[in-house]
């Protein structure tokens, strides 16, 4: 592992009990990071992108029917850690999450600034007066007024609650922020701000992102790779600039050519069918279905294949 990967994951599974069965929403997942980089999860609704977020994380529910892999941060394997030790050194020390929705994630009746200093009270024991001044520098750097410390989250505006919720993901310092959707309920004024706080937090803080979302166009402003999540697996892992100009998996280019167009004059096209079901995925390619390249040999399950830097899981690229 190279000295620059801030997080590696390596076969990454979560599996869910449900009363019509496993339900497979991360199955083999890989990819990795580097210090001071922002690697984007592209998929469309349903595919497993927050649930890879949790398995990350271990926000874990009791409905768990199976959670294995490895996720290394900075060197250290997290699953070999015992809860407390990962709790006490991990999660919101090393590494944090913004949560899709800011408004359920933040407490109505604790005015935000108590709310943001409280990790810095908890992990880092320091005394609140000082957790409030640090709360106070991070607003700052998200563009909240000093001020709002003192309000409820009800008294916010939608953008205002996403920073605050930046804010105290980023209050005691992580590597490491996980940003599951953070601006999938905004307008678009609003989703671009937001964007550009944190293209700056990423400059003034040298903090690395993995950022969630089903947003191409959004996504493009943020990210230096691109991993894509289709049915609880990733089919491409890419340099940013190669995918958003010349992705390899069928799946990529189908979604590529959907995004419109400003500056040509091509129409958007769209995907058939429907994503296969996480109870009981296909055997083999889990794009095949939907594939306009389908051939025999995607009844078998497709190997990682790097192609110049890329890793694609496709059956195109072997030899």
């Amino acid at each position: 592992m190279s000295k620059d990967t801030l997080l590696r994951v390596e076969d990454l599974v979560l599996h869910f009990k449900t009363q019509k069965g496993s339900v497979r929403a991360v199955d083999g997942v890989f990819f990795d990071l580097a210090h001071k980089e922002a690697v984007v999860i592209l998929g469309e609704s349903g595919c497993g992108k927050s649930s890879l977020a949790k398995a990350i994380l271990r926000l874990l529910p009791r409905n768990i029917d199976k959670y294995s892999g490895k996720i290394y941060l900075e060197g250290d394997e997290t699953m070999a850690m015992d809860d407390e030790n990962y709790r006490q050194n991990v999660r919101w020390v090393r590494m944090s999450l913004v949560p899709q929705a800011a408004m359920n994630s933040l407490n109505p009746v604790l005015k935000v600034g108590d709310q943001v200093a409280e990790p810095m009270i908890i992990h880092h024991g320091v005394k609140k007066e000082e957790a409030l001044i640090q709360a106070a520098k991070m607003f700052q750097h998200v563009g909240v007024p000093v001020d709002f410390l003192d309000r409820y989250a009800f008294e916010l505006s939608g953008g205002m609650r996403q920073r605050v919720a930046i804010a105290m993901s980023l209050v005691t310092a992580p590597a490491l922020v996980i940003l599951d959707e953070p601006t999938s309920a905004l307008d678009v004024l609003t989703q671009a701000n937001i964007f550009n706080v944190l293209k700056r937090l990423k400059q003034e803080l040298e903090v690395s992102f993995v950022l969630i979302t089903h947003d191409i166009a959004t996504s493009s402003e943020l990210a230096d790779r691109v991993a894509v999540m289709y049915a609880g697996q990733i089919l491409e892992v890419s340099d940013a600039h190669r995918f958003f100009n010349e992705p390899l998996h069928p799946y990529s280019r189908m979604l590529m050519a959907s995004v419109p167009r400003l500056r040509a004059n091509t129409e958007p096209e769209f995907i058939t069918g429907q994503p296969p079901s996480l109870l009981d995925p296909p055997k083999g390619c889990r794009f095949a279905d939907r594939c306009p390249k389908r051939f025999a040999k995607c009844a078998e399950e497709p190997p990682v294949v790097n192609v110049d830097g890329i890793q694609v899981k496709c059956w195109l690229y072997t030899s």
